[in-house]
């Protein structure tokens, strides 16, 4: 897009709102912000499933996890997408931005939506019963279900978000130094060192 539109959208934005010169750093760390959330986020969920799951492009309906983040909101993990979506749109230009944020909402909302349709399918009432008692997507400051015994496994799950690790890092030190070079370098050593890390967990399985 930026061979269309050569403006980034945050510079744009920033521009019309302000002539702090501060203000476009601090929009960049709001950028990075939304990124560190979205791995923490993730990885909170995925702590509670296999990484195996996550990163499974089929859906898996065979289980119903209600532990962890899972007790305050039932798509944790599509939050972190969202999230995602915006931080790293903010990098974009201004059609960019548009386009990534706009895809994702749009593809993350049908997946939910998909998803959601074959856990009723597959769970019957115990997801029933589930979709009333915990939101979609604006979590519960209280956990709506009980605590349950299911342990967290934190290892595999920084393993299987190390991408989303690794963009939130490239976004730091992209946001303390405005150069562009690290979120190349993240853009290109993150979903690389991802790969190596889910062919590995993969074998062990």
């Amino acid at each position: 897009m930026s061979a269309v539109d050569h403006t980034n959208a945050t510079v744009a934005l920033v521009q019309r709102l302000s002539d702090n010169p501060f203000a476009l750093r601090a929009a960049f760390a709001f950028a990075a912000l939304l990124v560190v959330l979205a791995a923490l986020i993730r990885t909170w969920a995925a702590a509670y499933l296999r990484s195996s799951v996550v990163h499974d492009g089929r859906l898996h309906t065979d289980a119903l996890v209600a532990s962890g983040p899972y007790r305050y909101v039932r798509n944790p993990l599509y939050i972190g997408v969202l999230l995602f979506g915006v931080g790293l749109g903010m990098l974009a230009s201004r059609i960019g931005a548009i386009v990534i944020i706009g895809g994702v909402v749009a593809i993350t909302l049908a997946l939910m939506a998909e998803e959601e349709r074959q856990l009723t399918a597959a769970q019957g009432e115990s997801y029933a019963a589930y979709k009333r008692t915990v939101p979609r997507l604006l979590p519960s400051l209280t956990p709506r279900l009980p605590a349950a015994s299911l342990a967290p496994r934190w290892g595999q799950a920084f393993a299987g978000e190390g991408m989303f690790w690794g963009f939130a890092f490239g976004m730091i030190l992209f946001a303390v130094t405005l150069q562009p070079a690290w979120i190349i370098a993240l853009a290109i050593g993150a979903p690389a060192a991802h790969l190596l890390v889910m062919q590995a967990l993969k074998a062990r399985a």
